[in-house]
């Protein structure tokens, strides 16, 4: 008997021209016939149309986060603890801030602080202690007539300097130069300096230039630590709040932040996470944010909008005062050309105006969020003339002034401003920004630390204890690092059609439903030398970067990375299956991830239940050992090794090839020419994965399954010795197991590139398959 045909009469429904009584729920999706090679399009449109359906419905699931209590203004702040906790940890505000006693005014023996005066303040350069060896610089601007009633930061757009806010040098409208006026009537005025987005310093210590902003720059290495540019701004921001809070005023003075573009998002986080700020104007940010991954990537926050959108942070404001500026945004059209002898590498992402009717819905919608009279809270709009007149209004700047002060009358226009001596901004910008990026490399270096606090509670006395201690790891991994769609998988509804017949195999095309709108597909290969009733195990041979099933699985491709490899391995007999994995299409896959962040989710969020859905198929096929279904991945397909065996029942051992590595390092080192933080791969990084699961823990979720790195010494991924430093964790866990042998690396005199010696005779031993002559 044939096997495939019982298996096409049994377990498939070929989908061909000819045959149009297939039923799906992704059918709508396909065509009748499609071209080869077209499902990978096809998986990456249903895709974004499953995570742009998810988008919007997250704005009505973030309630599941909130339990707001009403009874009084005490406890609705403290019902709102938890809800700060996690928002401090998304934004990378989690560190404990240095306390100090003043400003500190920046002077040399030539030159002093004083940069500028007018009749009734004085204006100086300061900077002030954060955490670590982090600072805050900015202009203090400094009463001198009028007594202190209250102090205030302005927090200017990124790409503002403080000197032209408050009226040194040009850049800003005479009519919205505030903050001197501020100070006149006695208010102390504080404006930090914010990283810009010029790319002028924008070069890895091993002195590859990039066109990225400096504020993407940051990002990058920082969101891997589970640290953020935003959250840094936020914390220098908060430890003037600190200052204000114990320096000599007294408790009667009040503390407010005004924040323009940048700064206003600035301003609107600090002020939810900290409640000693009295009244806060948010201008030219304010809006609905489903659409935040088509921003500039430093706006990306990991699990942002599955609890936070713009109207839940202004409601965690309440019952404080807050004002809401419609207004001209600063806007940014893309990423900067690059320099001569730079790469192009920065992430896609544009900032517009918003229309003035989205900022009153999301208004509207965060008041409806906080529908009790107990309150008593005072939420306005401001229209800044018909909404695109640039931010810092008169108006604006009046209506947050008699919020504060009600007996005060604030000055009518700008005083002027004498200049004692020239602005350094540009000196200022670079110590600030290589500041947070010695501190990204500091916070790289003692991820192993955290790492190994975070799994002290595993136990590794027994496989049973390590296997049971295990499981909380794993789920954690899941939940907070690749990102759960907590969905059931739809019925798989297998549609196939035959590719090609070959001497020693037959090749099929297979798809399968996973979601709505999701699909997996792939390419199986079934040796022709089954006997009936006999079953065998199954490779799943995995693609990388922009890789595609054919690729491995097609005898007319010779691909110099793959080798044909899922090919030698049917001829050897083993039953192989090449998916097509959705990191493919370059922006069209990586904006999926830009897509999916924001929710807590990344495009592994997808890959998982493909693969589960892909394994649960093949296991369920009458000529398939389902506990002996291996996985065996070269580049991204390796990454892929790494993150979907732990998570994926009835994978029984993983291959990595070409892709192993000190993996932290790879994605947060500035010293090294073939690390990820000034390449194209804007995707890569993941959030607070240096603290939680460099590749020896991931390895650990493997465990005590059979584990084996395939390694080119000339493969550019890596070096040598990051990648067996971190391969002799997994060693010394295999031995601590007393399971040594479940474990290996295979190092070959090559490139990037499929070897097959070694790792085929791992896949014989621990497969339990017959030991075969490797093809030629």
């Amino acid at each position: 008997m044939r096997l495939t045909t019982r298996l096409i009469v049994a377990f498939v429904c070929f989908w061909t021209s000819s045959n149009k009584h297939c039923h799906s729920q992704n059918s709508a999706l396909f065509p009748e016939s499609l071209a080869e090679n077209d499902y990978a399009s096809v998986m990456i449109d249903g895709i974004d149309s499953f995570v742009t359906r998810e988008l919007r419905a997250s704005v009505a699931s973030r309630s599941r986060y909130w339990n707001r209590d009403f009874s009084s203004r005490e406890n609705y702040d403290t019902s709102l603890t938890p809800n700060r906790k996690r928002l401090a940890h998304i934004i990378g505000a989690a560190d404990t801030r240095e306390p100090f006693e003043g400003l500190e005014l920046i002077s040399t023996t030539s030159e002093s602080s004083l940069i500028g005066k007018g009749e009734g303040f004085e204006i100086h350069a300061v900077r002030w202690p954060v955490f670590r060896n982090v600072t805050g610089e900015g202009l203090l601007i400094k009463p001198t007539g009028a007594p202190t009633i209250g102090c205030a930061i302005v927090i200017p757009d990124s790409d503002q300097t403080p000197e032209q806010l408050a009226g040194l040098v040009p850049g800003i409208d005479a009519n919205h130069l505030f903050a001197t006026r501020l100070a006149i009537r006695g208010c102390t005025v504080v404006i930090p300096a914010l990283i810009d987005r010029a790319d002028t310093h924008s070069i890895t210590y091993a002195g590859r230039g990039t066109n990225q902003s400096h504020r993407e720059f940051i990002y990058r290495p920082a969101f891997e630590m589970g640290h953020h540019v935003i959250g840094y701004e936020v914390q220098k921001v908060l430890a003037l709040v600190d200052w204000f809070s114990r320096e000599d005023h007294t408790p009667a003075h009040r503390r407010g932040v005004i924040g323009y573009g940048d700064g206003g998002m600035i301003a609107l986080l600090a002020a939810a996470l900290d409640p000693r700020i009295d009244t806060t104007l948010v201008s030219g940010y304010f809006r609905p944010r489903e659409e935040v991954w088509s921003e500039p990537i430093d706006h990306n926050v990991f699990r942002l909008l599955d609890e936070f959108g713009d109207a839940e942070l202004a409601a965690m404001i309440a019952p404080r005062r807050l004002f809401i500026e419609a207004c001209r945004c600063p806007e940014v059209a893309g990423p900067l050309a690059p320099k001569a002898g730079r790469n192009a590498s920065a992430a896609p992402g544009r900032l517009t105006t918003p229309s003035a009717a989205s900022v009153l819905q999301e208004v509207d919608r965060a008041k409806a969020l906080v529908q009790n009279n107990t309150l008593d809270w005072e939420l306005e709009c401001v229209l800044s003339g018909d909404g695109t007149e640039p931010g810092g209004s008169p108006q604006a700047i009046e209506k947050w002034w008699h919020s504060m002060f009600p007996k005060s009358e604030l000055h009518s226009k700008p005083p002027m401003v004498a200049t004692t001596r020239p602005h350094a901004s540009e000196v200022r910008l670079k110590r600030q920004f290589d500041e947070l990026v010695a501190d990204t490399q500091y916070l790289m270096r003692e991820g192993e630390r955290a790492r190994k606090m975070l799994w002290s509670q595993s136990d590794r006395s027994s496989m049973a204890n390590f296997s049971e201690s295990s499981k909380r790891y794993r789920d954690h991994f899941y939940n907070e690092v690749i990102g759960r769609f907590e969905k059931p998988l739809l019925a798989p509804n297998p549609r196939t059609r035959k590719l090609f017949d070959e001497p020693k195999y037959t090749g099929y095309e297979v798809t399968l439903d996973v979601f709505q709108d999701v699909i997996a597909s792939g390419i199986l290969l079934l040796p022709k030398d089954m006997k009936p009733g006999e079953q065998r195990p199954v490779v799943v041979c995995q693609h990388g970067l922009e890789g595609r099933p054919s690729d491995l699985a097609d005898p007319k491709i010779e691909s110099p990375y793959y080798h044909q490899f899922a090919i030698r391995l049917a001829e050897q007999g083993f039953i192989t299956y090449s998916p097509q994995n959705p990191y493919i299409f370059e922006d069209r896959f990586r904006v999926l991830q830009r897509k999916l962040n924001p929710l807590g989710k990344t495009l592994f969020s997808i890959i998982v239940p493909q693969h589960q859905q892909t394994v649960d198929w093949l296991g369920s096929l009458p000529m398939v050992d389902s506990k002996r279904i291996a996985f065996y991945g070269l580049s991204y397909g390796g990454k892929t090794a790494m993150r979907v065996p732990p998570l994926v029942d009835g994978y029984c051992l993983s291959i990595c090839s070409g892709d192993f590595n000190e993996w932290i390092w790879k994605n947060a080192s500035l010293s090294e020419p073939f690390t990820y933080p000034a390449t194209g791969e804007y995707e890569i990084f993941e959030f607070d994965l240096g603290n939680t699961y460099n590749y020896a823990e991931m390895a650990a979720l493997i465990a005590p399954r059979p584990f084996m790195v395939e390694r080119g010494h000339r493969d550019g991924v890596g070096i040598d010795e990051w990648v067996n430093y971190e391969y002799a964790k997994v060693r010394m866990l295999y031995a601590d197991l007393k399971i040594p042998d479940l474990t290996t690396i295979e190092h070959f005199d090559g490139p990037h590139e499929i070897h097959g010696v070694g790792t085929f005779e791992f896949l014989r031993k621990h497969l339990h398959w017959r030991q075969l002559p490797t093809a030629k």
